[in-house]
């Protein structure tokens, strides 16, 4: 696991949605070797609060420019603070962290519901322009700004809102059953809310399509030494820092 501290400068940040922002910071180093799938800690150099730092999947990377991108949402006092620095501000960020996503997929179908949508936007530049389709799911329209970030790098996107704003009406699910089914995708990657994920992985493993899924925890420290974020496995307890945060459907034991 390649990880370093680097002095980050902040480029600039854009208002997403009422409570959603995207945050530009100058770290070239982490920049470079950052790959889809994984994360950063993250704190403000400004403040002493909150102590600990911040997890963030990395949403994008100019590796020409030595910037990255995170999207957060504004939910709780380090988000509040991170949502007040400005342009040429500083943070202190620990990265590249975690296991990323497995690239060999010919024809990949990225799931994804809320934050869980910004790392596989990662996973999608990663991929290449056309690549990959998306599937992505919201409670309304007003959820799914995404769709200006994923046109023109996904192939196709389907979209599911739960009062039917945009898109199918209903989850993820009301969709992927009939995409599984086509025959075109050899793997889906999903992230996002729990109860989404553990659908999106058993319809995978019923259709016989293979399935990898970025989890979620809280972390403490993120290099596997709290054990903050262990979960139960398969045969054997996972830190999803150090071991993940993406696992194979087939590895995670506990949702």
């Amino acid at each position: 696991m390649s990880k370093t501290i680097e002095l980050a400068k902040v480029v600039g940040q854009q208002v997403l949605n009422s409570s959603t922002k995207l945050i530009e910071v100058y770290a070239p180093k982490i920049a470079n070797e950052a790959v889809p799938g994984q994360f950063v800690n993250v704190k403000v150099c400004k403040n002493t609060a909150p102590l600990l730092r911040r997890p963030f999947g990395v949403a994008g990377v100019n590796r020409e420019a030595g910037t990255f991108t995170l999207m957060y949402r504004i939910i709780g006092e380090a988000t509040h603070i991170l949502a007040e620095v400005c342009s040429g501000d500083e943070l202190s960020i620990v990265g590249p962290l975690g296991k990323g996503f497995d690239m060999s997929a010919k024809k990949p179908l990225l799931v994804g519901g809320g934050l869980g949508l910004a790392p596989l936007l990662f996973l999608a530049q990663g991929f290449g322009v056309g690549k990959s389709d998306i599937l992505m799911g919201g409670r309304s329209a007003s959820e799914l700004f995404w769709t200006d970030f994923y046109e023109g790098l996904s192939e196709k996107v389907f979209l599911t809102t739960d009062d039917g704003t945009a898109g199918t009406k209903g989850t993820v699910m009301a969709v992927l059953p009939e995409l599984l089914a086509s025959g075109v995708y050899d793997c889906v990657y999903v992230c996002g809310p729990v109860p989404m994920m553990k659908a999106v992985a058993n319809a995978c493993l019923e259709a016989n399509v293979k399935c990898q899924v970025s989890l979620e925890k809280y972390m403490a420290c993120g290099l596997g030494a709290c054990l903050s974020c262990a979960c139960e496995g398969i045969g054997k307890r996972i830190k999803v820092c150090k071991d993940g945060p993406v696992f194979w459907a087939e590895e995670v034991g506990e949702w």
